[in-house]
């Protein structure tokens, strides 16, 4: 038998266990409860299920130990446009249906200055969050661009606080907000409580105490937290078990000095276990159930890492 197929038998044995990797994580999550200890409060993330429809994705968000859904667009997913498709009161009438409210809308399609209108859809939905991106910004420096930057989002950052949601800007690749230095500078000028970053170690160089550093100086300007490694990235077709890496757990990202800065400045905003599949639109794994498995299998990982913080 050649290394490949046994890659392939080793990556379907894991899968079927990850039914008992969950059952373990939850009995971790009931001990550290009893302690009182640091707990992660988790939401769920649209396109894990691809395009899968609406209907079968909310009743898996309790299956993840949440009760919220962060829900994206194209080309990642269609969540956002099957909202739209069935309108809002049937959106709401799912949401009632499964015990689950809307926490995020993802909305890198819009930047940062196109919020508006998904500001009122997020406040009607009860949502709280709106992540986006934060495009190049200008001036001279790294420091006048991102002062400048945060600067030009006041009047986008007014709107949203007086709806009572948040803009929270990653640190995608190739963005002016990018780099922990960039982040030092947007902690230092970004006062508002409903501007911050969200926060994805997958665009950092992948040292734990790099991110836990960043993680220190954000403070309360960590409004999101995305658990999510780099792996093999995610921009070329290659085998599922490869492409799996930027989950935590399976890859060598260690999260304990992660999770223990979290900690250290009491974060109690969201928890996204995430990864990329390529292509973007299809589900990470090919059915609902499996999807959520790897998700739970995580989350395993995450409560074991907790119990060292």
């Amino acid at each position: 038998m050649d290394s490949q197929s046994i890659n392939r038998r080793d990556f379907c044995q894991q899968v079927a266990g990850a039914s008992a990797v969950t059952l373990l994580g939850t009995n971790v999550l009931r001990a550290e409860s009893k302690k009182g200890a640091y707990k992660l409060n988790y939401i769920v993330a649209s396109p894990m299920y691809g395009t899968t429809a609406l209907a079968e994705v909310l009743p898996e968000v309790k299956k993840c130990d949440s009760t919220t859904i962060d829900i994206w667009p194209r080309s990642h997913a269609n969540h956002r446009e099957q909202v739209k498709e069935m309108g809002h009161e049937r959106f709401q009438e799912l949401l009632k249906k499964n015990g689950v409210k809307l926490g995020i809308s993802t909305r890198y399609d819009l930047g940062p200055f196109r919020l508006k209108e998904e500001v009122d859809f997020v406040q009607k939905m009860g949502g709280k969050l709106i992540v986006c991106g934060s495009g190049k910004g200008t001036g001279n420096t790294l420091k006048e661009k991102v002062k400048t930057f945060v600067a030009s989002m006041q009047e986008h950052v007014a709107y949203a606080a007086d709806h009572g949601v948040t803009i929270g800007i990653e640190n995608h690749a190739n963005s002016l907000i990018n780099t922990p230095e960039s982040m030092d500078y947007f902690a230092d000028y970004a006062k508002s409580d409903n501007l911050g970053i969200a926060l994805a170690p997958y665009h950092m160089p992948q040292e734990p105490d790099t991110i836990a550093k960043t993680i220190a100086t954000l403070g309360k300007s960590l409004v999101h937290f995305q658990a999510w490694e780099h792996g093999m990235g995610c921009h070329k077709k290659m085998p599922k078990e490869q492409e799996l890496l930027q989950m935590p757990g399976r890859g060598e990202l260690d999260f304990v000095p992660i999770l223990r800065a979290l900690k250290n400045i009491k974060y109690t905003g969201w928890t996204e276990i995430f990864m990329h599949p390529t292509p973007r639109g299809i589900p990470i794994l090919e059915t609902t159930d499996k999807v959520t498995a790897e998700i739970n299998r995580s989350r395993a990982y995450l409560s074991k890492c907790l119990l060292k913080v």
